[in-house]
C-alpha cells in the first residue's frame, strides 16, 4: 500500500495555505466499469477553503511564467469555495455562462469504532448520509483540520479518504504542503474576465434542460451569423460546413449528457426528457 506523507505545520502563523492534493476518481456514467482519474487540490487558507482541479493550478502557474492569460474549466470536477469552520458553500458552475451557487450543506456523522493505519497515521471510519448518498469516511485526529475534500467536513480530524457505497467517486489523499502566502486561486473568482452570476439550483436545472434541448446553440448562431468565409467551426474536432451537420451532432450530444447524468449530490440529478 503506498503510504501518504503529510507535512504537518503549526497552523498559518502568516497567510498561509495549507495544501492537500487528492486522487479523485468518479464515474460520470454509473454503468461504467471504469473510472475517470484526476487530482484535486484543497487548499486551507486562514480565512476560506477551495476545492479545485489541480490542472487549474498549472493553468495559473504558466500563464504566470509564460505572461499568458489562458483560461481552463472542465465541467464534469467540481470546483466551491467555503468560508473557514462552515458548511456554508460557494459551488462554481461553467455552462453557457459563468454561475455560482451557493448553499449549506450540514452532516451528520456517524463515528465508528473501525480503524485502521496508513503510514504513520490512524484512521478512524465515519459515515454519513449527504446528498442522496451514503458515504464512508477515513478521518485521523492526528490531524486537526476539520476538513476534507468537496463539501466533506466536520469530522474531529482531516478526511484522508472517502467514498460512496456505490462505488461511484472515490477521493484519496496523495500528498500535503505548505505554501509561503495564501494561494489566491483568482481563477475561480472569473472566467475569461466574466464573474460568477449568482443563481440558485432551480435556475442551473433550468439551463442545464436548455442546454440538453439545444447544446450547440452557441456555435449554431455563431455560423449563421458568420459573415468572413475564412472563418472556420469546429466541433470536437470537426469543421462545422453546414447547419445539417450541427444537428446530427447535437443528437450525439444529447446521448452523452443522458449518459454523463451522475452527479455527486445525485438528489440534484437533472430528469431530462426521455425522448
Amino acid at each position: 500500500m503506498k503510504k501518504i506523507i503529510l507535512l504537518l505545520f503549526p497552523l498559518f502563523f502568516s497567510a498561509q495555505t495549507h495544501r492537500f492534493i487528492y486522487q479523485y476518481q468518479y464515474k460520470t456514467d454509473s454503468l461504467a466499469k471504469e473510472f475517470a482519474k484526476d487530482n484535486m487540490i484543497l487548499d486551507i487558507n486562514p480565512d476560506d477553503v477551495k476545492f479545485y482541479p489541480y490542472s487549474y493550478a498549472e493553468t495559473d502557474s504558466l500563464n504566470i511564467i509564460r505572461g499568458q492569460r489562458r483560461s481552463r474549466w472542465d465541467d464534469q470536477l467540481p470546483a466551491l469555495i467555503r468560508k473557514k469552520n462552515s458548511f456554508d458553500n460557494t459551488s462554481l458552475i461553467l455552462l453557457n455562462d459563468f454561475f455560482s451557487v451557493k448553499s449549506t450543506d450540514k452532516m451528520n456523522w456517524k463515528l465508528l469504532n473501525d480503524t485502521k493505519i496508513d503510514g504513520q497515521y490512524t484512521l478512524q471510519k465515519a459515515t454519513t448520509n449527504f446528498g442522496g448518498r451514503n458515504w464512508i469516511a477515513w478521518f485521523s485526529k492526528d490531524v486537526n483540520l476539520s476538513e476534507g475534500p468537496y463539501k466533506f467536513r466536520g469530522l474531529p480530524g482531516l478526511i484522508f479518504e472517502i467514498e460512496d457505497d456505490k462505488n461511484n467517486f472515490i477521493f484519496k489523499l496523495s500528498k500535503s504542503m505548505k505554501l509561503p502566502k495564501t494561494y489566491e486561486a483568482k481563477f475561480l473568482e472569473s472566467f475569461i474576465g466574466q464573474k460568477p452570476i449568482p443563481v440558485t439550483e432551480k435556475i442551473i436545472a433550468k439551463k442545464q434542460l436548455e442546454l440538453y434541448n439545444n447544446p450547440l446553440q452557441d456555435i449554431a448562431e455563431s455560423f449563421k451569423s458568420n459573415t468572413n468565409p475564412e472563418n472556420t467551426f469546429y466541433v470536437m474536432g470537426v469543421e462545422i460546413k453546414s447547419l445539417d451537420q450541427l444537428k446530427g451532432m447535437s443528437d450525439e450530444r444529447r446521448k452523452a449528457i443522458l449518459r454523463e447524468n451522475n452527479p455527486i449530490e445525485i438528489n440534484k440529478v437533472i430528469k431530462y426528457p426521455s425522448n
